[in-house]
Parts: structure tokens; sequence; C-alpha cells
């Protein structure tokens, strides 16, 4: 049995990989982690010797088939869980990634089969990420960044690349929450600012970095 660090090591090489698409760094798991690198290394010579990672000095972290396996299952278990505190008790999506990182842990028999039952199922998180099913398999679908959209392009908002609590609470103050509908009206050459169009026929100015970290899809 792992303890709730070694899982939350495997955690984050999987998301380091899966968004670099390359072996994870011991720099980018001690940034991801908050720690040292040196803190790093040992957990590192720990999951290597459990056959969780393929770790070489200097050449980087990769999972192995096991480690992947049991990080799915914890990603797979904390996007549940965030959804169960959205839909069914009324967190606010920038309030429950704490607390999903907290019951991610918790063992029990079927307790994931049926929580997954209980909440019919769900593809995604309430942050638009992708919710693995029982087999490990991914649910997918066509988006692309904000800032990507050429003008005029009509979007619906399907998920976000910053998870963070201010990020999310200022897509609150601007109406952007999942589904919500935009058209791209201006991209502004000094700072790659944008001007958009919401729904309800609202024009706002969002800066670069918001486009960088806001999904869509095209409509």
């Amino acid at each position: 049995m792992l303890s709730q660090a070694e899982e939350n090591y495997l955690k984050a090489i999987f998301k380091i990989s899966e968004k670099e698409a390359k072996a994870a760094t011991t720099n980018a798991i001690a940034a991801e982690m908050q720690t040292t690198a040196a803190s790093v290394t040992d957990m590192l010579k720990r999951l290597s010797e459990k056959s969780l990672i393929d770790y070489e000095k200097y050449r980087g972290v990769q999972l192995t088939p096991e480690g992947n396996k049991l990080a799915t299952a914890l990603i797979r278990k904390h996007r549940l869980w965030e959804v169960l505190l959205v839909e069914k008790l009324g967190f606010a999506w920038d309030e429950v990634h704490e607390l999903a990182e907290q019951l991610e842990h918790v063992q029990g028999n079927g307790l994931v089969d049926r929580l997954d039952e209980f909440l019919g199922h769900p593809k995604f998180d309430p942050h638009g990420d992708p919710i693995p099913d029982a087999e490990g398999r991914w649910a997918f679908r066509q988006q692309v960044l904000l800032s990507t959209l050429k003008v005029g392009d009509k979007g619906v908002v399907t998920g976000v690349d910053d998870h963070s609590t201010a990020f999310l609470q200022y897509l609150d103050q601007m109406n952007l929450a999942l589904g919500a509908q935009l058209e791209l009206l201006e991209r502004f050459p000094y700072d790659q600012s944008l001007r958009v169009r919401t729904e309800n026929g609202q024009e706002i100015i969002l800066s670069e970095k918001v486009g960088q970290n806001l999904y869509v899809k095209i409509s």
C-alpha cells in the first residue's frame, strides 16, 4: 500500500508528463510538489524500487504501466469527488481542489465505482478536465485555447488550464463559467489582449494570459 506522499508524486509525474509530452524532470516535479530537488530525488528512488517509475538521473522520470495505472486511478477519484462537491453539495468550483486532494486518498471496496454510478458516470469534472473510466479510458473532445481563435470565431467555454483559486474567481467575475458562449471580436496587436462578446451581448476585454488558460470548443 502506498503512502499519500507516494500517491501525490505519481499524480504529479503523470500531470507533468501529460502536459509537456515528455519525461518529467526533477525540477518540474519539485515545482509541482513545492519541495526541494533533494526531497524529490529521495522519493524517486523509493518509487523506482517499487517499480512504479523508470528513473535515470539527468534523463527524467516516466511512469511504468503499474505507476500509470495507479496515477490514473487517483485522478479518477479526485475528479469524481470534485463533481460530487460541486453538483451535489453546492461548493463553488474554486473551493473543491483541496478537499478533493484529501478525499482521493480514501480507501474502500467499490467506493469509487459507487460514486461514479451515483453521479451518472460523468465524463468531465467541474473544471472541464476528463475523468477516466474504471478501465482507465479517457474521454476526449475537440477544444482549443481561446488565444488561438481567429477574429469572428465563436466558441463555448469547455475548460481551464489554470486551476488556481484566483483565476477561477476571476472567471466568475467575468461570468465565464463552463458553457458560456463567446465570440472573438478583436485581437489587439500591442499586447495580444482580446475583445470578446458574451452570449448576453456584453463586450469584455481579456488579457493574453486569460486567453492562454481558457479552453473553448469552436461552434
